[in-house]
């Protein structure tokens, strides 16, 4: 059911990228990104400043970084890629899609266990940490944890702590991760695995837990420009996106440093 799901979710949102190409080129001082969910609000903030600059008009598409990896190698209209995960950026590497030499690491974040704000306990993830009685009923909120970086992420650090075996039943799955950040937000689920940076955007949530950064792969965000769509606009995009008025932006919204 999940993987139907998933696929109609993809065949729709490429449906409607390929309609919205059809209608007419994009003007050359216009520029398409396709990037994590993660990345909304940081991205928006940082191509508002960019586009006050210099007047070239930003257009983001923010969904799971799976499901935009598959739409642009697919040939969705996208001039830029920012990842949640270096696999899937390595995967549009090994189909040739990536414009040479325009790939870099753009930011870093970290993981972490969220609930709704009124929660004031804290939790200290370990094998002994009974999550169902934490849940009372509920589900804990996850992005895909086959598919979804922060998922992925959120499954390994759980294995880690030795905890994933007894979650496994209780997870709510969601198509990226600012969905599983929503069902915490709004209530319908006690709590959730999210990224620092998105429960700094959401006021509703309050962070009860930090996973350590040796429980999960790095998280790391890798921005490309694509083949066959580089422009003056879309270097200078790129470029602003490595400047360190970018990089304060993204600390601010609570994205790490990449370690070097």
């Amino acid at each position: 059911m999940r993987f139907h799901l998933f696929h109609a979710l993809f065949l729709a949102a490429l449906l409607t990228l390929t309609c919205a190409a059809a209608r007419g080129p994009a003007r050359a001082d216009d520029i398409t990104v396709f990037a994590a969910a993660s990345m909304k609000n940081a991205l928006e903030e940082i191509a508002g400043d960019f586009a006050a600059a210099t007047s070239h008009d930003v257009t983001f598409s923010f969904a799971g970084s799976p499901v935009l990896a598959r739409q642009i190698a697919l040939g969705a209209p996208a001039d830029i890629f920012v990842s949640a995960s270096t696999d899937w950026m390595d995967y549009l590497e090994a189909e040739g899609v990536l414009a040479p030499g325009s790939r870099s690491d753009l930011a870093g974040n970290s993981l972490v266990l969220i609930a709704g704000h009124g929660e004031t306990r804290s939790l200290s993830p370990g094998p002994d940490t009974d999550l169902s009685a934490w849940l009372a009923g509920g589900r804990l909120a996850m992005a895909l944890t086959d598919a979804v970086p922060a998922g992925i992420y959120g499954k390994a650090a759980l294995q880690h702590y030795g905890m994933w075996n007894s979650a496994a039943p209780l997870v709510a799955q969601t198509d990226n991760v600012r969905a599983a950040l929503a069902l915490v937000a709004q209530g319908a689920a006690p709590l959730g695995i999210v990224y620092a940076s998105d429960a700094r955007a959401e006021p509703r949530v309050r962070v009860i837990a930090t996973f350590a950064p040796e429980s999960h792969p790095a998280i790391v965000y890798p921005v490309a420009a694509i083949a066959g769509r580089v422009t003056p606009a879309s270097r200078a995009l790129l470029d602003y996106l490595r400047s360190d008025a970018a990089h304060i932006t993204l600390m601010r919204h609570g994205f790490a440093a990449v370690a070097e």
